[in-house]
């Protein structure tokens, strides 16, 4: 699992920048589900929602200083308690290593800061919300080396090391591997980011500037942070695209070295390997950056599946993460808790089903009010709190950029769409009770000047560093 990873920033899904070599191979090889989406467009929300393999407001996951902690139990439990070794590497995005978390052992985990995270984003009014000095995407723009890049290295290397000495240790095993790209800062090793350096650059997508109205939640939204208003001018905000997909390839060739370490080893004929990511980036669509939003760009996921003698080819079918967490239990025949919604992404394969609903949520940085979408292969519904929704024909404008809410034409479409969210949850219950959580927690941490100083000012540290 990568972080940030777009899910049309791939070669393989036809990008016409992209260069991803080894994860287009692995397509090749396995499945590639075209319409996956992530349980909520922020990292801890998403990771928790994955780990436990239900939906963030059934587990009050709202934020990111609501991090993981082992309850409720998800897929990683289910296989610890069927007897299977199960194992993490790198970022987890969890509260702390000594909670039961789901693995055997956690090596060189990425935790939330200090335990408790992005508490000053739990602040949600629009007058109240506080956030840091400085720009969310870092301070420095282009080729280089951060933190990141080098925890991903000694990612790479723990994952290679773990792969020589599987053979020592009883199969079956289940290894988790989280690595940071194409996550900010925005700095991309020289080599991956010169792939990029005289690459022509797409136009401009519905951007403010070129006369596109955002949605009203949306432009609320991004005021918090505002990244595309921080960029020194039009040659860094390029810099910016090319360093987004530098780490792309990037992570492409750790994703490489993994793979290659699989077969050094023996094992790529008996392993099956997933490819997926906990969100994607807007990388500019709409004059947005990050994620934070129900548009493709930032809800989509690339999600690959690879097993060997197992299906080959596209899913159009819609899927989530929560259905990656019921594929892993039922890989090693065990289950989650009942009541997930997840399902089996082979079964899914098998049976098509284009009206099939997934689901995604947002209560976090910068929300005024909670969004949720739902979506199928035809159609995508937004509901934001309080405001507007918007509606598209995924069939007709698959990059979402006539919103259809509103029109006569699409009344039935936006009913049906409507209804099937409000099947799955209480648009308004919901965000009421994340507001009362996350104002409790500001409260118990000591009020809002208290929680200015606590956890990371912008994206989480990785361990010693």
């Amino acid at each position: 699992m990568s972080d940030e990873h777009q899910a049309a920033a791939l070669g393989a899904a036809g990008h016409p920048l992209a260069q991803t070599p080894h994860l287009d191979r692995l397509a090749r090889r396995g499945l590639r589900f075209t319409n996956a989406v992530t349980p909520s467009p922020i990292c801890v929300p998403a990771r928790a929602a994955f780990a436990s393999g239900d939906y963030v407001h059934r587990t009050g996951h709202w934020d990111n200083a609501m991090p993981y902690t082992g309850r409720p139990p998800g897929w990683g439990h289910a296989l610890q308690a069927a007897g299977i070794r199960v194992e993490s590497i790198g970022k987890l995005h969890y509260r702390a290593a000594d909670d039961p978390n789901g693995f055997d052992i956690e090596h060189i985990p990425m935790m939330v800061a200090g335990g408790v995270g992005m508490v000053w984003a739990s602040i949600r009014g629009e007058e109240e919300r506080w956030a840091p000095e400085g720009r969310m995407l870092g301070a420095e723009i282009g080729p280089g080396e951060s933190a990141y890049t080098r925890y991903d290295s000694a990612v790479v290397d723990e994952t290679r090391a773990w792969l020589r000495d599987a053979r020592a240790h009883e199969a079956p095993w289940c290894l988790f591997v989280g690595l940071v790209a194409p996550h900010f800062p925005l700095v991309a090793p020289p080599a991956f980011y010169d792939l990029y350096a005289a690459a022509p650059l797409p136009g401009r997508k519905l951007h403010p500037a070129d006369g596109h109205p955002r949605h009203p939640w949306v432009e609320k939204q991004n005021a918090y942070l505002d990244s595309e208003g921080r960029f020194a001018g039009p040659e860094e905000r390029d810099r910016a695209i090319r360093a987004y997909f530098g780490l792309c390839s990037w992570l492409d060739h750790n994703v490489g070295q993994i793979l290659a370490a699989l077969e050094e080893a023996g094992l790529s004929p008996e392993t099956a390997v997933v490819y997926t990511s906990d969100h994607g980036d807007n990388v500019g669509a709409r004059g947005l950056w990050g994620k934070s939003n129900m548009y493709r760009e930032a809800v989509g996921v690339p999600l690959i599946l690879a097993a060997p003698g197992g299906p080959v080819g596209e899913v159009q079918t819609p899927v989530s993460l929560l259905d990656l967490s019921a594929t892993i239990a039922d890989h090693f025949g065990a289950s989650l808790s009942p009541g997930r919604p997840g399902r089996s992404l082979f079964d899914v394969a098998a049976r098509p089903d284009p009206d099939r609903i997934v689901f995604s949520e947002y209560h976090a940085a910068g929300a005024v009010s909670g969004a949720f979408m739902v979506q199928s292969t035809r159609a995508k519904y937004i509901h934001y709190e309080g405001f507007a929704p918007e509606l598209f024909d995924l069939v007709e404008d698959p990059g979402e950029n006539r919103d259809l809410a509103g029109d006569p034409a699409y009344a039935a479409l936006e009913a049906e769409m409507r209804d099937a969210l409000h099947a799955i949850c209480n648009p308004a219950a919901v965000d009421a009770q994340a507001h009362r959580d996350q104002a409790a927690l500001v409260a118990r941490l000591g009020g809002r000047e208290a929680v200015r100083t606590l956890g990371a000012p912008g994206a989480t540290p990785p361990p010693a560093s």
